[in-house]
């Protein structure tokens, strides 16, 4: 295994990996205020798998770019500052946010403030912002040792499920009365379900739509008014208003709950892309029955969010709401732990492959 490496998959097919060898952090040679980050640990989670999915179409290969073919999945987890040539960023520091599969990287940090910065390299500059801060980690932040791999598994797909909810609200749901909630074993489908009861109670009945195999697992986690398997979809009563919210993107899916609601379902939201391999619909398919789908995009609402709370208010409020939901996931949560690109990559194909059980989380060592 090289000491110094970026993990990177085939943009066209990202179960084919490739470990490649990188300069040592020693010998990369830093601009002036550029600053050489360590990775210490991220989390991989179906979030990933909707990153390597929708690479091309939302840009997610453009922030750590590649060799030609190859792309990098971003993940959010730790690092630590190895080598600084900026006056504003000390070695040492801790920090969490969005990073490569690789053991270190470069940023240029701006805006520099006693909570964090913004990355500045020029690539960079005209992604979703959301995406470019990195914050400096606090005892006072939660970001302790113990913590870090709940952090770096729940916060990215929190936000997105907050986000999600906040908005919903806002649209008064549609006028639907319930929610159909796709591979509702996710994490971050669970993140929406929890977030519904706690801020949102009675506001609509929530339904989780899953795999036969995790629906045990689902009922467990007391998130959903009800679970149902897909093959099952046919027996949830089709004459209520009902909003479809898509966490698995599978259009084979999203076909069969709009012809099962027909004129009943009032939206459609795709979110993720757990199935990957489904995106696209078949080019013989029947047009869609009901609304046209839309997809929600983190990024466009917490710009909103920011300019009508301020961006201290919505880190407020979606980390005072995500460490409830770390501390209630203590009763369905196991952490498993993996290092190198072996594990990398087999962690990865597990995500891939649809087979990873709902009731752990992965962190990784690079």
């Amino acid at each position: 295994m090289p000491d110094s490496y970026d993990f990177a998959v085939r943009r066209n097919d990202p179960r084919v990996s490739a470990v490649l060898t990188i300069p040592d952090a020693g010998d990369i040679e830093l601009s002036p205020g550029q600053v050489l980050l360590r990775v210490d640990n991220f989390s991989i989670t179906a979030n990933n798998v909707t990153y390597a999915a929708m690479g091309d179409a939302m840009d997610y290969w453009k922030f750590f770019p590649g060799e030609e073919g190859f792309g990098r999945i971003p993940v959010w987890g730790y690092s630590e500052v190895a080598r600084s040539n900026s006056d504003d960023v000390e070695v040492g520091k801790r920090i969490y946010g969005y990073m490569p599969m690789s053991t270190h990287f470069v940023v240029e940090p701006v805006n520099v403030s006693d909570s964090g910065f913004v990355d500045g390299l020029s690539h960079r500059v005209e992604l979703p912002a959301i995406y470019n801060r990195y914050g400096f980690t606090t005892p006072e932040s939660g970001d302790i040792p113990e913590r870090e791999p709940h952090i770096a598994l729940f916060a990215p797909l929190f936000t997105t499920s907050f986000l999600l909810a906040d908005e919903l609200e806002e649209e008064k749901f549609y006028g639907a009365g319930r929610l159909v909630i796709s591979s509702a074993s996710s994490k971050t489908a669970l993140a929406l379900a929890f977030i519904m009861k706690s801020l949102h109670p009675g506001a609509v009945e929530l339904i989780g739509l899953t795999s036969g195999r995790n629906t045990t697992f689902v009922e467990s986690t007391g998130l959903y008014d009800q679970v149902v398997a897909y093959d099952n979809l046919e027996k949830i009563d089709n004459s209520d208003a009902t909003g479809y919210i898509d966490f698995a993107g599978s259009a084979r899916l999203r076909s069969k709950v709009h012809c099962h609601f027909g004129e009943a379902l009032v939206a459609s939201t795709v979110i993720g892309a757990a199935d990957w391999e489904e995106l696209a619909p078949d080019p013989d398919a029947e047009p869609l029955v009901g609304p046209a789908p839309g997809f929600f995009f983190a990024p466009t609402r917490i710009a909103k969010r920011n300019q009508d709370w301020g961006a201290a208010e919505v880190r407020r409020r979606v980390t005072k709401n995500q460490n409830e939901f770390i501390e209630s996931s203590d009763s369905w949560l196991t952490i498993r732990k993996a290092s190198g690109p072996e594990g990398i990559e087999s962690t990865l194909l597990a995500f891939l492959e649809g087979d990873v059980d709902p009731s752990e989380g992965w962190s990784v060592r690079p």
